[in-house]
This record gives structure tokens, C-alpha cells and sequence, in this order.
């Protein structure tokens, strides 16, 4: 019912064309924008007010539905983190999604080989709960990753 409103408003053109997209599980095109605003952000205002803000629930620009930002160094330390502030601090590069895969040293070779890149992995969605399949972007930038992924 709520898709069949959101689609008569968008063609009424009371809606951004973005707003059905908005409704459900974000697109991977959200997940680029959302690690180049963030990348923009640590460029122009520095690490410490730019993960201050990444780390900020209330902050929507890092803040989206299934979506949020992270950041590791290329060393696996967690730099900051949208979802888990437990994680800050802590050297990650043998975390291990439910498969066995190690999501942050295949995300730190991404960044350091190709200099962004999609990795696809089994996380928790902060949404539903559940272990879902994730596909994340991550962009380098210096000594470090910038990330958002998707949930599929």
C-alpha cells in the first residue's frame, strides 16, 4: 500500500524520484554517494569533526536506513564506525563475517590494489536483526578505507 502511494505521489510529482528508493533497502548507488559524501567531509573538515559526524546516528547524511558508514585504516583499525562504536579503536583485520571470510583485510586489499571496490559478505542488517548477504563499497583514501554497503 505504501509503494502504491509513494508511486501515484512521485507521478503526481509530489515526490523526489528518489523517495521510493527511500522506503526500503538502499541501492548500491546510495552506498557510492554516501562514501563519497563522507570521503568529501574527512577532505574538508579533517578526521576528528568528520568521524565525529559519521559516528552520530542523527546525522542523515551517514545515517540511512540499512545504510552507514565506516572507516578502518589500511592497517584493519577501526577508525570510526556508523553502527557499532565498540569497534573504534580496536585492530579488526582478522574480523570474520559468519562464512569465515575476512571482510576487513579483503576490504584493505581492495582499497590499497584497486583503490575502491565491492565486497560481498554475510553481516547483521542494524534494521532487521538478521544475517543477511551485504555488498560494500569502500573507497581509499590516504591511510585509510571509507565503506557503506548495502543489504541484499
Amino acid at each position: 500500500m505504501k509503494a502504491m502511494i509513494a508511486a501515484a505521489m512521485l507521478s503526481l510529482g509530489l515526490l523526489p524520484a528518489s523517495a521510493p528508493a527511500a522506503a526500503g533497502k538502499a541501492t548500491p548507488a546510495e552506498a557510492v554517494a554516501m562514501v563519497q559524501r563522507a570521503k568529501a567531509l574527512i577532505q574538508s573538515a579533517g578526521r576528528e569533526r568528520a568521524f565525529a559526524a559519521i559516528a552520530d546516528p542523527a546525522n542523515r547524511d551517514f545515517h540511512d536506513r540499512d545504510l552507514y558508514i565506516f572507516v578502518y585504516s589500511l592497517n584493519g583499525v577501526a577508525l570510526t564506525h556508523g553502527n557499532n562504536p565498540k569497534m573504534v579503536g580496536r585492530q579488526l583485520i582478522t574480523m570474520k563475517d559468519n562464512e569465515g571470510k575476512l571482510i576487513i583485510k579483503e576490504m584493505t586489499a581492495i582499497a590499497k590494489n584497486h583503490g575502491r571496490g565491492w565486497l560481498d559478505y554475510k553481516w547483521p542488517n542494524p534494521v532487521t536483526k538478521e544475517v543477511e548477504s551485504k555488498a560494500a563499497y569502500v573507497e581509499k583514501l590516504d591511510d585509510m578505507l571509507i565503506g557503506s554497503g548495502i543489504y541484499r
